[in-house]
This record gives C-alpha cells, structure tokens and sequence, in this order.
C-alpha cells in the first residue's frame, strides 16, 4: 500500500501514518519515502530498515487493530447490558456513560475496520460515499466523547459544589434529551468532514498511480491549518479547559467538605459525600484517558497540517505516527474496564453478565435464594426509604442519582 495519502487527523478515513507523504511538487504528485511505495527500491537487494518495518506493520497492525475490536466491543456491550438490565442503574450519570459507549461502539464497528484495511489494500477501497461517511463517523464519535465527558463533568459540578439543587423528577428524561442533543451536535460538527473529503488519484515518486480519500482540496495549505486548528481546540482544548474549571471547583468543595459536615447526620453526609467523589474519580479518569489517548493524534496532524509540502520519512516518524493512531482507537475500549477497576458495584454485575451463561441452572437453589431475597429486600427497602428521605430533605439531592455505580 503507498503510504502516501492526505493528513489524517481525528475523523481521518485514512491511517494517520499515511502522511508521512506531502505535496512535493507543483503538479500534485506525491513523493513516497523510499522503502515505502508499491515500487520500492532496494527490490533486488536485501530490505532496507523500512521496508522491514512496513512488512511487519502489515503483519501486526491488523492484528492489533482486531483485538481492539474484540476487546472494544466486549467491553462496552457488556457495558450496555449491565445498565440496561437495571433500572437502578439507569441514572444521570451511568446515561452519559452508556452514550459513551454507544460512540466507540460506532467507531469500533465501522471506522477500525476500514483503518485496518489500509495496511492490506493499494486503494481506497470504500468508494466516495465511504470517503465522505468514515471520516464524518470518526469525528462524530470523538465529539460524542468529549462533550460528553464535559457533561459528566458538569453533573458531578452540580452534585458536589451545588447539593441545594434539588434534582426534578424527570433528571432521567431530561438527562437523556441532554445525550441526544450532544449526538446532534456532533453529528452537525462532523458535517463538514462530508463535505470537503474525496477520493483522489495520486502519483507518487515512482510514477505509481492510486486511489486515496483525502479531506480537503490537495492543492489548498491553508485549509488543513485552519482544520487542524479548529479541530485541536473544539474537540481537545476547549472541552479540557470547561472540565479543569469544573474539577477545580470540586476538588474546593470537597478539601472543605471535611470540615463542615453537620454533626446530627455526619455519618449519612460522609457516606452520600464518598460516594459523589467516586464518581467524580471515575469521570477524572474517563477524561484523562482520552487526552491521553487523543492528544499525540491531535499534535501530530498539527504538525503536518502547518508542514504540508514538507515530508519527514523517518522511521521514527512513522512509528511515532502508528503508536498515536492506535492509541487513538484503544480509546473506544479503555472506559469498560476502567470502570471495572474503579466501582465494586459495576465490577460485580460485569462479572455476573459475562459468567451467567457458563454458570449451571439449580431451579431449587435459585427458588430458595429468590423467596430469602424477597424477604431480605423489603427490610432493605424500607430503611432506603428511609435514608433517601433524610438525605433528601438534609441537602435537597436525591443520592439515587449518585449511588447507581
């Protein structure tokens, strides 16, 4: 495959490494790095460090691209039933969550896929509705994500700093109207990327010609700057900024929350307080993993945005380009399973979703245990009543809220 298609960033069709070719000439055409193109040199002698290198890129990479897949897909379907399944869990929080996941369940079924393709097909494959459809779907899952994560952010702003609030009836229903209208202006954002992609025919330095999705007009510099630069502050810059000041205010609120706990219900505000902090760590974490994730993807197509009738075709380069494209994808798997490690309770009903067709059926156990429980959980029920209506009325939010991971 040459490696010589437009730059890629975060809702690029093509793998982010294809850029390590640019504009090299006047008339269009591409200059390959050597060792990189369908007509390599070095044919008749020993491989060069490159062509060694893309060999094994070819070998590995779909590879690693299917156990992102697989592990992506597990993860965040598991995710999805664990909340479906419950109704307690259907929550302010754990909605934006299960959002989430149906984002990088969008990326992992349709973006990855064709991403892996690229390292096994000459051309693009996928035509000029999949040229104008894969990079839009990227960049729609990406902003799912972030503004998502900006909401999470939010709400545990509002849970933590501002507990007076008293949350309305329908939390529920208004938090999910808030979901859908973040796809909605995800989907708006991506818009664009439909608009300007499109498959072009190329010619590299050794008078090859293919196919390739490119993303905005090959002879225009300007307009990949200005792209990049839009791209880095709404999806990455400007979200992390509104979270920080949102976290800065939470982690105030709660270094004061020590202090001022009122004595007659201490115990109860202290346990509803850890609980609110657990969530918050979870949504820190979430957060933090995609600007760890996203961030050499975002710094990388910056660089060859404002570098674009320059090549680098180092082999350091490329590497440092496969790892940011890779971490990039790992992102639409990580949040499953770092909620894993960070709620007992979702830990607990994951194990229970992914063992219960491999555990056997004992009618007469489940029969004992379901009548036990019965009785067990209407004394349960009671003292939550309870508890709920004295939290309640101590600071105006309702913990069900809170309590559901």
């Amino acid at each position: 495959m040459p490696l010589s298609s437009a730059a890629a960033g975060p809702g690029g069709a093509e793998p982010a490494w294809g850029n390590l070719t640019a504009e090299g000439n006047d008339n269009g055409s591409r200059a390959a790095p050597p060792g990189l193109s369908a007509s390599a040199e070095g044919a008749d002698g020993p491989p060069s460090a490159q062509e060694r290198a893309l060999f094994a890129v070819r070998c590995v990479l779909p590879s690693l691209y299917l156990l992102i897949m697989v592990v992506g897909l597990l993860g965040n379907v598991t995710l999805l039933k664990v909340f479906a399944g419950r109704s307690a869990a259907r929550s302010v929080p754990n909605i934006f969550i299960s959002s989430l996941a149906v984002g990088d369940l969008l990326l992992l079924l349709t973006c990855v896929p064709v991403d892996a393709s690229r390292f096994l097909l000459e051309d693009w494959f996928f035509g000029e509705l999949g040229c104008k459809l894969i990079p839009a779907i990227q960049l729609t899952s990406v902003g799912v994500s972030v503004f998502t994560l900006t909401a999470l952010s939010a709400d545990r702003y509002k849970a933590i700093v501002n507990p007076m609030d008293i949350q309305t009836s329908n939390a529920v229903l208004w938090t999910c109207f808030k979901a859908i209208a973040i796809w909605i202006i995800s989907i708006l954002l991506a818009v664009p990327e439909a608009v300007f992609s499109e498959v072009a025919h190329i010619n590299d330095a050794d008078n090859v010609s293919f196919t390739e999705c490119i993303r905005y007009p090959s002879k225009d510099a300007l307009h990949p700057r200005i792209h990049s630069v839009m791209i880095l502050l709404v999806y990455l810059l400007i979200p992390l900024t509104i979270i920080s000041i949102y976290y800065y205010h939470i982690a105030r609120t709660l270094i004061k929350s020590a202090h001022n706990l009122p004595g007659e219900y201490s115990e109860q505000s202290k346990r509803q307080m850890e609980t609110r902090k657990r969530l918050a760590k979870i949504v820190l974490v979430f957060v933090g993993l995609f600007a760890v994730c996203w961030l050499p993807t975002h710094v990388l197509y910056m660089y060859r945005s404002f570098n674009y009738k320059k090549i680098d075709p180092s082999l350091g380069h490329m590497i440092i380009t496969l790892v940011a494209r890779v971490l990039s994808f790992c992102n639409s798997c990580v949040n499953p399973f770092a909620l894993y490690f960070l709620s007992e309770s979702f830990r607990r009903h994951f194990n229970s979703q992914l063992c219960c067709h491999l555990m056997p059926h004992q009618p007469r156990s489940a029969s004992y245990l379901n009548s036990s429980s019965a009785i067990r959980m209407t004394s349960v029920e009671n003292n939550a009543r309870n508890t709920v209506a004295m939290t309640t009325l101590l600071n105006g939010h309702n913990p069900k809220q809170d309590a559901s991971l």
